[in-house]
Order: structure tokens, then sequence, then C-alpha cells
């Protein structure tokens, strides 16, 4: 049966060998053998065997001895969210260059109950930031909005959502430039769907340079690092608070 090796001595990833060798009374036999396969044999001494051990995990892979089976990484990541909101109250997802800014705008919005920041529609499981900016694992930075339909609509949303940011600008927002910086509406219904679409087509003729926002079904939210969130309610980079009040139209610094 195949083997997974791991090799420990990589600085940066996992190295995985399926490795295979036919004998004579023996068909298939291990060619490569390495402690950190068994996680029961790491050593007290060996704490980078363990740091890479996590990264692997990260890839979808699920270690256990004999027949451990590879889970995609990516497929985990593309899964749906399958978080689920408060009672009576519903989700949505926005991506309009980093986060922060974009999180604070959508705070101050009558009916918002709830704001996150994250990644998402990436191929990496548990992202990091780093891994993020890195630009290998197409996540997008997310607002992910909880809002009560009976205190704010949908188009509300859409209505923030448009004013924040430039649609125009691919993987890009000012001097922010990157893949997790694109401009997206990631739906969890039909219904969001139609109204995201119908609102670009209103957007797209009231502009002269083409929307290059992308709409997609919302997938699995990874939540940022607690020091992202409310970023700019708490101080941001220079420890100026920004009033996260609902109706409050003053100016957002993007970096505090």
């Amino acid at each position: 049966m195949p083997f997974l090796i791991f090799n420990p001595s990589v600085a940066d990833a996992p190295l995985v060998v399926l490795a295979y060798h036919r004998l004579p009374k023996f068909p298939i036999k291990p060619l490569l053998f390495s402690p950190c396969f068994e996680p029961s044999s790491f050593p007290s001494s060996a704490p980078s065997c363990i740091n890479r051990m996590s990264w692997f995990g990260k890839l979808g892979f699920v270690l256990g001895g004999r027949g451990a089976a590879p889970l995609a990484s990516s497929a985990i990541a593309q899964g749906r969210d399958d978080d689920v909101p408060a009672t009576g109250q519903e989700f949505a997802q926005f991506g309009a260059g980093c986060f922060w800014g974009v999180e604070l705008a959508f705070q101050r919005v009558p009916g918002v109950t709830r704001t996150e920041v994250g990644y998402s529609q990436g191929t990496l499981h548990e992202p990091t930031y780093e891994d993020v900016c890195s630009g290998t694992t197409n996540h997008s930075e997310i607002v992910r909005v909880q809002y009560d339909p009976r205190g704010c609509s949908y188009g509300d949303l859409l209505n923030v959502f448009w004013a924040r940011h430039d649609p125009t600008t691919v993987n890009r927002q000012g001097n922010d430039v990157g893949t997790q910086y694109r401009s997206g509406i990631y739906f969890y219904t039909a219904e969001q769907e139609k109204a995201a679409r119908e609102s670009m087509e209103r957007h797209q003729k009231a502009s002269s340079r083409k929307i290059v926002t992308e709409i997609l079904p919302a997938k699995k939210f990874y939540k940022a690092e607690e020091y992202h969130q409310q970023y700019l309610e708490k101080g941001g980079r220079f420890g100026h608070k920004q009033s996260a009040s609902k109706g409050c139209s003053d100016p957002i610094r993007c970096y505090g």
C-alpha cells in the first residue's frame, strides 16, 4: 500500500512521496521512512517537525498511519460557507479591497448586527494572512456581514459595496495591489444573486469603464486573525479610533 512520506527538512512546505517497490513475494514495500509519518513518534526535541506537520494539515491531509486518506485542500476551501447566522438574520459576503475600511463601512449600516473579516474563494485550507498576501492561494479579503432583513435590505448593502470601492480596477484598490483585493459579491441565495447581477447592470450603464466585479456563490469563510477584526474601530495602525456608530458619515481613514 502507498505510504505518505514527509520531509521535515524543507523550509516552507512538505514533500509528499508515494513510494512503491516490487519484489518477489513482497509485492509492495516502502522505500522511504520518516519518523514524522506517525504522530506518536514525534520526538520532543524536534519542534520543527511538528511545525511542518501543521502546514501539512493545511494542505488537507489527514494523518493516521496506514490508510491515511489525503483530502484535497482546494476541495475543502472551495466548499460552501456552512456557518449559520443568528436566528432571523442573514449573511452576505463582499470583497472590495483591503477589508479594514470595508468592514467599518458595513459596521455603520443600520440593521447590520455583526461583521467579520476573513478570507474566501481560495484554494488553501485554513490560510493565514501571510498565505493570502503571497498571492498563491487566490483568496480574496472578505467582509462577512450579518444583517437583520427587517432593519436593512440586501440592496442597502449593495449600495454600500459600490460606494466603497472602484469596481473597474483589476486586482487593485488604490495602492493595494494583488488578487486578494479584487472586487467581488459572493451570494448565499438565488435572490441575492439576482439582486447583485441587476445592481451591477445598473452601475455598468452609468459607468464609462468596464466593471470587473465577480459574482460567485459564497464559499468557505476563514475568519482572519483577531487583530484584523474591527481594526479601524480599535484604532488602526496609528491608534486613532474611528466611529462604528450606526449612521456615522465620518470619512474613513483606511489605515487608521
